[in-house]
């Protein structure tokens, strides 16, 4: 972003990614616990808090991308990033059915060492300038298993709530209103799911990419 100096936004993004790192941990660590303790029934209980926290403060990343503090394109981040926040707080958070659900779970674990893995190493690479070659390719291979893993968790449980939509029309708006505007979440639910199926080989090419380019600069270095 023009008119910032480097160190100040080396600063900022390094303090945001330890941060956000801290809260998935935290997630992760809880979800185990419940996991191996409880069962999958008892995984979200234990996990609300700093998984809403974590996921509503990725936000922050769409300004990153449009500010052009970081790299990452908008075309990437923007669908990525409204899916998760929309499974965090339009099913998870509003649908309490959906809790004992075992892709709750699946959801959870693909989400959080994902984002564990993701956030140590721009937090490394703000603040010290340097990535463990391991962490580098944690960084661009698990993606292959654990985004298929996460997506398929995500469309699963939308559909699992689509029935609790339709029997409590929560967040519908019907006609007549002074908006004169009409929205069945129900439907647009359903729309969502259908989205899926062209964005996640548009994220999943652009992942690759960035993975050929990455390990081959490495290599390089």
């Amino acid at each position: 972003m023009a008119g910032v100096p480097s160190v100040v936004r080396r600063l900022y993004l390094s303090i945001y990614n330890w941060v956000i790192f801290f809260g998935w941990a935290q997630v992760l660590y809880f979800a185990t616990l419940a996991l191996l303790g409880s069962g999958h029934e008892t995984v979200y209980a234990a996990v609300e808090q700093p998984l809403l926290f974590a996921q509503t403060a990725a936000l922050m990343e769409i300004l990153h991308s449009v500010v052009g503090f970081v790299r990452s394109p908008v075309s990437a981040t923007l669908p990525q990033i409204s899916a998760r926040l929309f499974v965090t707080w339009g099913i998870l958070w509003s649908f309490p059915e959906t809790h004992s659900h075992v892709l709750v779970t699946s959801l959870v674990l693909s989400w959080s060492i994902t984002e564990v893995i993701r956030y140590s190493f721009f937090g490394l690479k703000e603040a010290f300038g340097i990535i463990p070659s391991r962490l580098l390719w944690l960084r661009y291979s698990t993606f292959m298993v654990l985004y298929p893993t996460g997506l398929v968790s995500e469309v699963g449980l939308i559909y699992a709530a689509l029935p609790y939509m339709k029997a409590s029309e929560k967040y519908c708006l019907r006609m007549p209103n002074k908006w004169n505007f009409s929205l069945d979440y129900y439907y647009a639910s359903v729309v969502l799911i259908g989205l899926y199926i062209p964005g996640f080989p548009y994220l999943f090419r652009y992942m690759l990419a960035q993975r050929k380019k990455a390990l081959s600069k490495a290599k390089t270095a």
